[in-house]
């Protein structure tokens, strides 16, 4: 039973919401800048002085108890809350520097890394990116628990308590095997899908739905038992052998097509395609920095010429 009179340290929340976070105790370590021993030694006395186990310690992992996945919102709570105090004290700093923890999922972070941090790189030298790749429902997640400061999702997403900057629109084309008759056409009407075998990635992705809202629209019922992909190179790969067509992004046209093997067409207009922003918590309360850090992603993608920036 816990001791009504305890009062947890702030280190020892920070421990534990940082090993929920991470499920590793070096890693989690590391994010807070002790050593493993300290952060063991925090968790150990708040579970102590809270006498209830939050952590369940594997050989191979770590997993949070029934009390530690009961009592884990709270403590990122707490935790956030403390860290805004300590901003609010010292004055909030809004300029874009800083360390900046960027989530962007599977179906953007190959294709437009590169020039994003080509451009963050001669514009925001102070700039220092960690990047994570993720699906958007795990992006999602970190962002709300503070693991991530950003990300780069699909819009509209949604988030309760988030503020979504639209970067840029793009268009999405169909990959064809090359020998295909469809290759190179300019105006192909989406319910040809109807007629095509559809290549889609697996559940979690949001390109995934993107493709089956196309030929909802279009009046197409996709046959769903055909190969499925975990990554946009795997489908486009098995489009290439034979196996059937893909939708992907613009963006992505230029690296997936450089092998030879695969062709493309566009469709009638209005093309189907999807819109890119950025989202972050409204609690961090630096939306001057991020609206600057989305402008600067949708101009340097929209340098391209594969995009389309969208106006603020």
């Amino acid at each position: 039973m816990v001791d009504k009179t305890y009062q947890p340290s702030l280190a020892g929340l920070r421990a534990f919401v940082a090993l929920a976070r991470r499920h590793h105790f070096g890693t989690a370590a590391t994010d807070l800048g002790v050593s493993q021993p300290s952060l063991s030694q925090a968790l150990a006395a708040l579970e102590k002085g809270l006498g209830v186990t939050l952590i369940e310690r594997t050989t191979r992992r770590v997993l949070l108890t029934p009390d530690g996945e009961r009592l884990l919102p709270r403590a990122a709570a707490i935790v956030e809350e403390v860290d805004m105090f300590v901003a609010d004290a010292g004055g909030i700093d809004d300029s874009l520097s800083g360390v900046l923890r960027l989530g962007l999922i599977p179906t953007v972070a190959p294709y437009i890394l590169p020039t994003v941090l080509r451009g963050l790189a001669r514009t925001r030298p102070e700039l220092s990116l960690r990047v994570v790749e993720d699906q958007t429902a795990r992006l999602t997640t970190q962002l709300r628990e503070g693991a991530i400061d950003v990300a780069v999702l699909a819009l509209p997403a949604e988030i309760p308590g988030t503020v979504e900057i639209p970067m840029y629109d793009e268009d999405f084309v169909l990959a064809l095997p090359s020998d295909h008759p469809f290759a190179g056409r300019r105006r192909v009407d989406p319910a040809s899908l109807a007629d095509l075998p559809l290549l889609l990635l697996d559940e979690g992705h949001c390109l995934r739905d993107q493709a089956l809202e196309v030929c909802r629209l279009a009046g197409v019922r996709p046959d769903l038992g055909h190969t499925r992909a975990a990554s946009l190179t795997t489908a486009v790969h098995c489009v290439e052998g034979g196996l059937g067509v893909t939708l992907i992004p613009q963006t992505a046209v230029a690296s997936e097509t450089a092998g030879g093997g695969l062709a493309t067409a566009t469709f009638t207009t209005p093309r189907p395609g999807r819109r890119i922003g950025l989202v972050f918590r409204r609690s961090a309360r630096r939306e001057s920095a991020y609206r600057e850090l989305a402008q600067i992603i949708a101009g340097v993608v929209a340098e391209t010429g594969t995009v389309r920036a969208v106006r603020a």
